[in-house]
Order: C-alpha cells, then sequence, then structure tokens
C-alpha cells in the first residue's frame, strides 16, 4: 500500500525517466498495433472477431468526425481512431494484475492534452488564417483574456480529468483487496466490473472532447 503512486524512474543523460509508464505506453501501441493488423489482415465483407469490433469504432468515429468538422472531418480520422484506440487499451491495462496504466501518469495525460492543443492551433490557423486569431477577440476585444484564459484550462482539464479518475480507480481496487478478505470477492470484482465500464467512459471522453476542439477550429 504504501508504494501507491511511487514509480521506478531511471536517469538517463541529465533527464528523468519514468521506466514502469514507458514501458506501459510501449505495451499499449504494441496491442493497438496488433490488433489493427489482426483486424485487416483477411477484411471480408461479413465482418468477424477483430475487424468487426474496429469496423465498430470506425463507423462510430466517422460518424461524429462528420458532425462536428463537416467534410473536414475525414482527414482527422486516423488520428482519432489511433488516440481512441490507444487511450482505452491504456485505461484497461492497469485493470490487468502487475500491470499499470500509462494514463495513471500525468506525464502521459498532459502530454496527449497538448498535442490536441496544438493540434487545434496549427490546424486553426492553417485553415482560417487571421479570422482564427481574430475569434480569440469576439464579441469584444477585452475579451481576449477570458478567451486564453480557456485556451490555457483545456489541455489541464483535459489531462487531470482521465489522471485522476483512472488513477482513483487502481487505487480503489487496491484497497479493497488488502481490506476485503479471499472469501469475500464479489464487492473486488463489482468494482473491478465498474472500473472497466469507466475506463471505457474516460476514453470516449477524452475523444469526443478532442474532436470537438479540433472541430471548433477547422470546420467551416
Amino acid at each position: 500500500m504504501e508504494h501507491i503512486g511511487v514509480r521506478e524512474t531511471v536517469q538517463f543523460m541529465g533527464l528523468t525517466f519514468n521506466w514502469e509508464t514507458l514501458c506501459m505506453t510501449w505495451l499499449a501501441m504494441a496491442i493497438v498495433i496488433v490488433i489493427s493488423c489482426l483486424a485487416v489482415k483477411s477484411l471480408k465483407v461479413i465482418p468477424q472477431g477483430w475487424q468487426n469490433f474496429i469496423e465498430i469504432v470506425v463507423v462510430w468515429l466517422q460518424g461524429q468526425l462528420d458532425n462536428m468538422m463537416g467534410k473536414r472531418g475525414s482527414m482527422f480520422a486516423p488520428f482519432i481512431v489511433s488516440l481512441f484506440l490507444f487511450l482505452l487499451t491504456c485505461n484497461l491495462l492497469g485493470l490487468i494484475p502487475t500491470l499499470a496504466s500509462p494514463t495513471n501518469d500525468l506525464n502521459t495525460t498532459l502530454g496527449l492534452a497538448l498535442l490536441v492543443v496544438c493540434m487545434v492551433h496549427f490546424f486553426g490557423l492553417y485553415f482560417k488564417g487571421g479570422h482564427y486569431i481574430a475569434h480569440f477577440f469576439q464579441p469584444f476585444p477585452p475579451f481576449v483574456v477570458i478567451n486564453m484564459i480557456e485556451e490555457i484550462a483545456k489541455p489541464i482539464t483535459l489531462a487531470f480529468r482521465l489522471f485522476g479518475n483512472i488513477l482513483a480507480g487502481e487505487i480503489l481496487i487496491i484497497v479493497l483487496l488488502h481490506l476485503l478478505p479471499i472469501w469475500m470477492p464479489i464487492p473486488s470484482v463489482l468494482w473491478l466490473g465498474f472500473s472497466i465500464f469507466i475506463s471505457c467512459v474516460h476514453a470516449v471522453i477524452f475523444t469526443m472532447l478532442s474532436m470537438a476542439y479540433l472541430g471548433n477550429a477547422v470546420k467551416e
């Protein structure tokens, strides 16, 4: 119990790295790549197995992209689908004994949030140019202060929401396993099922908010 939140770190060229987070991140990426390869290995008209799962995800996200971004949504589909599958895999990894979710580390969630926000501003300027900058001064020029605070808050809220919920879920599972006798597994199993649900929900929330931010920046 005293090791909750304590991470193994390594030093390299004067920098500190969270070794566990790095390993779990690469494992999550490998799982996503393997599942994607299995899904497209032998495509069928009537999908089966992993192809069925991936098609459900792609069709659902494509519909959301069309609604939020219009005709420009298709160009972001590879990124959004990859982001969702990566987040879902990361969130679920921590529910496996001896493994940890990369998203229970603030470095991971903040890095993903900053990536999304940087993409928002880059593509906003790319598609709208000066009009994108001008919207920060709407409806009145003094509102630029409020709008800038909102932009700063976006990556913070994205990162802390995902980080806090995933870390809390894993801590509570550990606490239940330590407090409950071995012949009372039902509460732990119920909480594990609830944690799976929460992991899926927060992967969806992060992805949907990312699409909403990108949609506001690039939609005609």
